[in-house]
């Protein structure tokens, strides 16, 4: 491995190197600044995080937030990622550092000065992201233990959104579009049926990761460039699941009109048996089944 040497010490936590093809670096870490002078070497065993700059506006500005914000505000951001990051089982974008850590000492700042915003979407996260939510939580209580601040709910469900938002790599205004539709289409279902869904079902649940991914689809970029994919089961599904058909076509002229996009033959079919197992389930619970 490379020697990590130090160029500038942003703070007791973060430093600027360069890597082996000599680009220049943000490198993250306990105490990876402190005490260090310009051509120390590193200790490869603090190293937490490399982030590569090559002009990357977000990295520039993280190097302006590392140097301008207090290091307890980044030692919080980073507790929360690495507890987001072990939980969830997966690594998450690097824009969370920026983003977070950003969001976090803006939103103390408002705490103490008696400043409290309502989170619009926060029965959406807690239903539709209950893990993220969850570390939302926990990330309150750390808040509390460290800045002496007690945040409402309404502030778990803005940390779960960058969480979520780092997860899948989009931004804050993607997941808000992504959220808004994935609760449109179910409402969509809720009055066509005339029902109320049983949130902790195993139905509900895969319905809803599929919608989940689903708006991610509807709102990405390439949206107009995908094939249409035909399906020849779908006349058969038509046949035998009516109205579940029937509500799936409300859906796909809701999408069509709200994103000039164009719910292929695939897309139909597995709205209409999502939607089918769902209100069956419903159906059988009610009745006792």
């Amino acid at each position: 491995m490379v020697e990590i040497l130090v160029r500038k010490v942003l703070n007791n936590n973060s430093i600027i190197s360069e890597d082996a093809s000599k680009k220049e670096v943000i490198v993250m870490g306990k105490g990876v600044g402190f005490s260090k002078k310009v051509g120390d070497k590193i200790d490869d065993s603090k190293i937490q995080k490399i982030f590569v700059l090559e002009g990357n506006k977000k990295n520039n500005q993280l190097v302006k937030l590392l140097e301008d914000i207090p290091e307890e505000y980044l030692e919080l951001s980073q507790m929360i990622i690495n507890r987001a990051s072990q939980r969830l089982g997966k690594d998450l974008a690097d824009s969370i550092y920026l983003s977070l850590t950003d969001h976090l000492y803006m939103a103390i700042a408002r705490y103490k000065d008696g400043l409290h915003l309502k989170n619009k979407l926060l029965f959406e996260i807690e239903n539709f992201y209950p893990d993220e939510y969850s570390l939302g939580l926990e990330a309150l209580n750390i808040i509390e233990s460290l800045f002496s601040v007690k945040m409402s709910e309404d502030e778990a469900g803005f940390i779960a959104m960058h969480i979520v938002v780092s997860e899948n790599g989009d931004d804050i205004e993607d997941f808000y579009k992504s959220t808004k539709l994935v609760q449109n289409i179910l409402n969509i279902v809720k009055f066509f049926f005339k029902v109320n869904y049983n949130v902790e079902s195993f139905y509900y649940q895969r319905f809803l990761r599929h919608l989940r991914f689903f708006s991610l689809r509807i709102l990405s970029d390439d949206k107009h460039k995908k094939l249409s994919l035909k399906n020849d089961l779908l006349p058969l599904i038509k046949d035998r699941y009516i109205e579940a058909y029937q509500c799936t076509i409300k859906i796909k002229d809701f999408v069509y009109n709200s994103f000039d996009y164009v719910l292929d033959d695939e897309e139909v079919l597995y709205l209409t048996i999502h939607i089918s197992q769902v209100i069956s389930d419903i159906k059988e619970e009610k009745e006792g089944k």
